[in-house]
């Protein structure tokens, strides 16, 4: 009797423990973290009675936890990985917004002041004119500034917010070790602590979202997190940290370092993954190549326009001067740990010819090697100074030893200082300081379009004829060395001539329309003093500066579309690799809920089924008591 009374009551209690993680399990169906947990019955044994063996019941084997390791793993990368690309794009999205295109956009700035020189063009003497185009230079070298100030700000805020996610990845191990430690201190019991072991999951998975991590499980219930590869952040009970450091080349840039015992290492960007990861693709990738294209356009510019401008002549005849501030030569950052004692310098040789890119430069055996770190590109020069990319590298002071290397950013401050150098509307160089004459007895059919100097030759102003013949050629008295060559021997010896085609000689260009006849002749020389205020060849020369190719074949006036397609292709990359990624870690998740979710609807027909299975068990242990009640009594 003993025996029945003792499988009902724990029957009864078996069934109210299965209804208590029912309940357990419908009370957290919306907790993060959480995971379905479900008893497993097992029979109580048995007893011989009669030589008949006879059960004692049930009994609660273990509460167990829906969790499948590899699915867990899944989803944890896949977070990290959504987590990395989510991070990125929202960046490159804000970044987007400080290039507008249309009339407000920098492009319609750029176009603006060069399409200002056509008014002082037509109206070399209209003061207005040179006042528009003064003001349109300001304007544009105040655009430059503030993109340039754009980038630092939105930068600096990146640079914030990965302080704050090194600070939450600390915290997050912290509490795992914690954790581990209550797990720890659990391990002598028979049951799983499924609600800790939850607890440290859900932190796992929040950990994930910052940093790409692996785990190791222990003999003893813990865990152990590991960070960029092979780097423990949690061992058992004991958590190490990560820190933001600066980059031992450029100080401008943050790097991520794993801190233990003391000692910092740090580590590659490429390792870290997460938030945290996607921050530092985007500082060490994405704001570099914004701030070089933007550097590249106004280097470019500013280069060109002034070696242009410097070629002219003011109102009152001066030689022109610098329209906008120069550039000063870019010092390049020596490594951590160089042996000698070199500094590098690189400033700009050929405007056209300039790349999008940092440098590094490398000290070897054989000399130096030049390496563009936008795509790895690299050549090597005997010595310096070395000309690579429009750019020339040298070494104004000290010695390098080999291994010495150096980072140069050529480009990351030009933007950002950008100033025009005119005081006053007159100093606008708008003359050419060389004049030309037809020759009184020319006939009809030729006409002078253009005549600007390209470059500063000594025999710029040096008087020179050109005396067309019968056969549409032209002869040339008076030039300089350096010139080309004739085209044809003669005699006498005469270039070939094309209308519309400048000819260049003697540091000048000329362009002539029409169609020559024999004994038409032409002298050029210095401009005489006092027409400079209706000469307007400079004007001309500079308004010219549109259509030269400057970026990468990209004529100067479409520099911001250049600017614009290259961050329009990032942003369009990190789109599809955001929503790629983010498709992949909500199936990861989704396979993870299916097995580790709760489903309400199971659960309450779970409930159902042990409701009656406990009132079941109440009404055998009342049966039971009833007859051993009557046996009682019979036996009195």
């Amino acid at each position: 009797m003993s025996t029945a009374l003792n499988i009902g009551a724990r029957a009864l209690n078996v069934n109210l423990s299965t209804l208590q993680v029912i309940g357990h399990n419908i009370a957290n169906a919306n907790t993060a973290g959480y995971s379905r947990q479900s008893v497993q019955l097992q029979s109580a044994g048995h007893h011989m009675q009669g030589g008949n063996f006879f059960g004692k019941g049930v009994e609660i084997g273990s509460v167990t936890r829906a969790h499948d390791s590899h699915l867990t793993r899944e989803a944890q990368l896949a977070r990290s990985v959504a987590a990395a690309d989510a991070e990125r794009l929202q960046r490159l999205q804000q970044l987007e917004q400080l290039f507008p295109t249309g009339s407000q956009g920098l492009g319609a700035s750029l176009n603006g002041m060069l399409n200002a020189w056509a008014d002082v063009a037509a109206a070399p003497a209209n003061l207005s004119a040179r006042v528009v185009a003064l003001g349109r230079g300001h304007e544009l070298a105040g655009r430059l500034r503030e993109s340039a100030s754009g980038i630092d700000q939105l930068a600096h805020s990146s640079q914030q917010h990965m302080q704050n996610t090194v600070q939450t990845v600390n915290r997050l191990a912290q509490d795992i070790a914690r954790v581990n430690q209550r797990l720890i201190e659990n391990q002598g019991n028979s049951g799983a602590p499924n609600d800790l072991l939850d607890q440290r999951e859900h932190l796992l998975g929040q950990l994930s979202q910052q940093v790409q991590i692996s785990t190791v499980a222990a003999d003893d219930g813990s865990l152990s997190v590991f960070v960029a590869g092979s780097q423990p952040l949690v061992l058992g009970q004991s958590a190490s940290s990560l820190a933001t450091t600066r980059d031992g080349s450029d100080s401008s840039r943050l790097r991520i370092s794993f801190v233990q015992a003391g000692s910092a290492l740090e580590l590659g960007d490429d390792a870290i993954g997460g938030q945290l990861g996607g921050l530092l693709g985007f500082l060490g990738q994405d704001v570099p190549q914004m701030q070089n294209q933007l550097g590249r356009m106004a280097l470019a510019l500013s280069s060109q326009v002034n070696t242009q401008h410097r070629l002219g002549l003011d109102v009152r005849g001066g030689a022109g001067v610098d329209f906008f501030v120069p550039a000063p030569a870019v010092q390049g950052m020596a490594a951590a740990g160089n042996g000698g004692s070199a500094q590098i310098s690189a400033s700009v040789g050929n405007p056209s010819a300039l790349q999008a890119s940092d440098y590094q430069l490398h000290f070897e055996a054989a000399g130096v090697r030049l390496t563009r770190l936008s795509d790895g590109s690299s050549q090597s020069f005997a010595g310096l100074p070395a000309d690579f990319d429009g750019l020339r590298f040298e070494s104004p002071t000290g010695t390098a030893v080999v291994g010495d290397r150096f980072l140069v950013r050529p480009y990351v401050e030009v933007a950002r200082n950008l100033q025009v150098a005119l005081g006053a509307p007159e100093q606008l160089a708008a003359a050419s300081p060389v004049h030309i004459t037809p020759a009184g007895a020319n006939r009809d059919g030729l006409a002078v379009e253009r005549l600007y100097a390209v470059a500063p030759s000594p025999h710029l102003t040096d008087p020179v004829t050109l005396t067309f013949l019968a056969d549409g050629s032209f002869s040339a008295t008076g030039l300089g060395p350096n010139n080309p060559a004739p085209d044809n021997p003669g005699p006498p010896p005469s270039y070939n001539f094309t209308p519309g085609q400048p000819l260049l000689f003697n540091g000048w260009s000329l362009t002539l329309r029409g169609s020559p006849n024999a004994g038409d002749s032409f002298t050029l020389a210095a401009s005489p003093v006092g027409s400079t205020k209706q000469n307007a060849g400079n004007a001309d020369a500079v308004l010219a500066l549109r259509e030269r190719a400057s970026f990468d074949g990209v004529a100067l006036s479409d520099g911001y579309s250049s600017l614009l397609s290259v961050l329009g292709t990032q942003v369009q990359s990190a789109q599809f690799a955001s929503g790629f990624s983010a498709q992949i870690a909500r199936s990861s998740e989704n396979a993870r809920a299916a097995v580790a979710g709760v489903n309400l609807d199971e659960e309450a027909a779970r409930l159902l089924q042990f409701q009656q299975a406990y009132q079941a068990s109440a009404k055998f242990l009342q049966i039971a008591q009833s007859t051993f009640d009557t046996l009682l009594q019979t036996i009195r």
